[in-house]
């Protein structure tokens, strides 16, 4: 198939007609990867695993089957395998499509994956938003223990595998498996010192794994399909088929699956183009923690390694769109508002630094800030950057570094001209007044603002 067309592998069964019935299912090779699992030995899945190339599609992109056989195993204790359903990087949506459109590969996944890993007992860690996909994903699971395919013999094979659906409360730091597992184990959402690695020592100081719902799901299919099917998409390091979701400034923005190695510039011709009247200025390639990059490197091909010689990230999949009529440093504003107000507290560079970066990204695109404002932002960044409990504090300061090294003539454009040049935020005097109220921020009691009416202070 041509690389300028969209490919149809993991989605395969997207649209069709009662596919979240078991049944259907089936019919529609659902459940076949699972008895080709169920004829191997636990190595043999991890060597397929690892001979496919497949690579976590939640973020670092660390190679599955090499992170399955880190589990320790022969400790005497249970060993657990986790999904990471909760998807909450801005700009991210290719998890709950799959969960939604194809429950029942998740579930499928999910038990090969436990018995790679000699696991008997896996948990589906969901965003507590995604109702829908709640409901279809309990309905799938009550389906698979009917047949037999979940619960103390799987498949009449006497191995033993139960499978749970944790709804989670939506904390974006939950997205960092350790504070995930704290969260499983009723704690609150944190960050835990490491080492020990979840392998070692994970939830309830068991061996465990935590895994991406595309990671995951993608197994049945090379055990169904075999590794050649896998690897005729893509590099020597970025193998097989992807969900990307394109988001902004495009004609029909949606969930599009591509092969790896794809121009990146041709993801937005999957996507109908640039919106009439619009140019591309600047792009995300993997949600908004991913350093953004100028027009430029929008030819780079769409792997790991070429993205991250392009001075980016993959990350979650999510490529966002940005045009000429967009505003960098609003649009940078934004993602920092979202990190200060989702980190978890813990460590002051995030507490602390995330505040302050917003206010001086606030005074910048309010025209109210200074050169020197541009020299302390990045200095704050080097601060942060690499000094965090986890790594929020590097997806808050990594688009903050980037937008000054790409756009830093944009950011000196607000300065000398006193508002933001594109219009996009109106000047601090022609806004409503800032009144300051104090809340709840971690540990730490620290303003945020609030507008309300002029002469209402």
């Amino acid at each position: 198939m041509g690389a300028t067309s969209a490919i149809i592998a993991m989605s395969e069964r997207y649209g069709v007609e009662g596919v979240d019935d078991i049944e259907v299912y089936e019919q529609h090779g659902g459940y076949e990867g699972l008895r080709r699992a169920l004829e191997m030995e636990p190595t043999e899945i991890i060597d397929a695993v690892k001979d496919a190339g497949v690579r976590g599609r939640g973020g670092a992109g660390f190679p599955t089957g090499l992170k399955w056989s880190f589990v320790a195993q022969g400790t005497g204790k249970p060993i657990y395998i986790v999904c990471n359903a909760d998807e909450g990087e801005p700009g991210t949506f290719k998890d709950r499509p799959l969960m939604e459109n194809d429950p029942h590969q998740l579930v499928e996944g999910m038990i090969v994956g436990g018995l790679a890993i000699n696991s008997v007992q896996g948990y589906i860690s969901l965003r507590g938003e995604f109702r829908h996909a709640g409901r279809l994903l309990s309905k799938a699971i009550a389906q698979a223990y009917e047949k037999g395919y979940l619960g103390a013999d799987v498949m009449g094979s006497g191995k033993r595998f139960d499978l749970t659906l944790h709804r989670a409360a939506g904390a974006y730091i939950c997205g960092e498996e350790t504070a995930l597992l704290d969260s499983l184990e009723g704690k609150r959402g944190q960050p835990r010192l490491r080492p020990p690695f979840p392998a070692a020592k994970g939830l309830y100081s068991c061996p465990t794994t935590v895994n991406n719902v595309e990671s995951i799901a993608a197994v049945p299919f090379i055990l169904r399909h075999c590794v050649d099917w896998w690897t005729q998409w893509g590099t020597e390091k970025s193998t097989g088929p992807k969900l990307v979701g394109v988001s902004g400034d495009v004609a029909n923005p949606g969930n599009y699956e591509v092969p790896m190695g794809i121009p990146m510039r041709e993801l937005i011709e999957i996507a109908g183009g640039m919106k009439e009247g619009h140019e591309l200025k600047f792009f995300c390639p993997g949600g908004s923690s991913t350093p953004l990059l100028p027009a430029e490197a929008i030819d780079a091909d769409y792997t790991y390694e070429a993205v991250i010689e392009a001075g980016s990230m993959l990350g979650t999949g999510a490529v966002m769109i940005y045009s000429d009529q967009r505003c960098v440093v609003d649009a940078v504003l934004g993602w920092t508002r979202f990190y200060e107000h989702e980190s978890c507290g813990k460590c002051t560079p995030c507490r602390e630094g995330g505040y302050w970066l917003a206010q001086v990204l606030q005074r910048i695109e309010t025209g109210s800030g200074t050169l020197a404002d541009l020299d302390l932002l990045q200095e704050v960044c080097d601060n942060i950057f690499g000094r965090s409990f986890c790594a929020l504090g590097d997806a808050l300061t990594s688009p903050i570094v980037a937008g000054l090294e790409h756009f830093r003539e944009e950011f000196e454009a607000h300065v000398r001209e006193g508002r933001c040049p594109l219009g996009v935020t109106p000047p601090r005097d022609d806004i409503p007044t800032l009144a300051v109220r104090a809340r709840d921020h971690g540990n730490a009691q620290v303003p945020s603002f609030t507008a309300e009416p002029a002469g209402q202070a």
